[in-house]
């Protein structure tokens, strides 16, 4: 038989330890501000690299992406064609649950543009020294409009066999070239490694017009590289302002990513909270 002494005991201990968990949840939920204040999480940034590149370029801005508390994805960009290229960046894009911020480097750009078309998820669109290509415009046709690309003159065109039985032509840029061209400003030791990892692009990639241009209804960033030996700086203007880019210019080689982490994540957060 259990006492009242026993039973007022008992109630005593109980409220104690509703107090102990009380005081605990409060601190859990201190320690976490974002929750609290019910913040949404922050959005994954897509990362979709160009030609002569793969997915290791973009290694150091990711580093600074997830210091700052961004999830991030390098998808592998198969380089055969914007419709292709769109259709498996896609397939990465319904992986990933929640909102979205698409960037694209160089060739990247017409692969994001075609991508993250009609697409609620994808909340802004990041152009690196990239193509912003318009409905049924082709990379070639965009390098060609100013003046300024040396790109032709280091190419080493490739003939690979296609399922059909065809014959179709892969683009490497020659490794002695390479530095130069592609990586002025980086490291002539990093640039070399560059060079031997360096993913080719189809030939008929660049020529193949873009079948949308998600540009035209997302806010949109563009980083202009002004030492630009691919897409000249003049090039890559004129794109981003016929798209109302909030765009900024760096004194950088084509490969700012490698070379200005810093600034390239910057970019992109600043187009992450803007959006938010």
């Amino acid at each position: 038989m259990v006492s009242i002494k026993g039973v007022r005991s008992w109630r005593l201990m109980l409220g104690a330890l509703s107090t102990v968990a009380i005081g605990l949840l409060t601190i859990t939920i201190a320690a976490t501000p974002a929750l609290a204040a019910g913040k949404p999480a922050k959005p994954t940034i897509v990362l979709e690299h160009g030609a002569f590149a793969d997915a290791s370029s973009w290694n150091a801005v990711i580093e600074e992406l997830r210091a700052d508390g961004y999830p991030v994805v390098a998808a592998a960009n198969p380089l055969r064609g914007p419709a292709k290229d769109a259709a498996a960046l896609r397939s990465v894009l319904d992986h990933v649950a929640g909102p979205k911020i698409l960037v694209g480097h160089s060739y990247g750009g017409s692969v994001i543009s075609v991508a993250g078309a009609n697409d609620p998820q994808v909340k802004a669109l990041v152009y690196i020294a990239a193509f912003l290509p318009a409905l049924g415009e082709t990379a070639l046709e965009l390098t060609n409009k100013y003046p300024g690309s040396t790109l032709p003159a280091t190419l080493d065109p490739t003939p690979f066999a296609l399922p059909d039985g065809t014959t179709g032509t892969d683009l490497y840029i020659k490794p002695g070239k390479f530095h130069h061209q592609f990586a002025a400003d980086v490291p002539a030791g990093t640039a070399a490694l560059m060079a031997a990892t360096q993913r080719p692009i189809a030939q008929s990639a660049l020529e193949e017009k873009t079948e949308a241009a998600a540009w035209k209804d997302k806010p949109t960033w563009a980083i202009i590289t002004t030492q630009d030996l691919n897409i000249p700086a003049a090039v890559q203007r004129y794109m981003a302002k016929r798209a109302h880019a909030h765009s900024v210019e760096v004194r950088a080689s084509h490969s700012v990513a490698v070379s200005q982490p810093k600034t390239v994540a910057g970019v992109i957060e600043k187009a992450a909270r803007a959006t938010r």
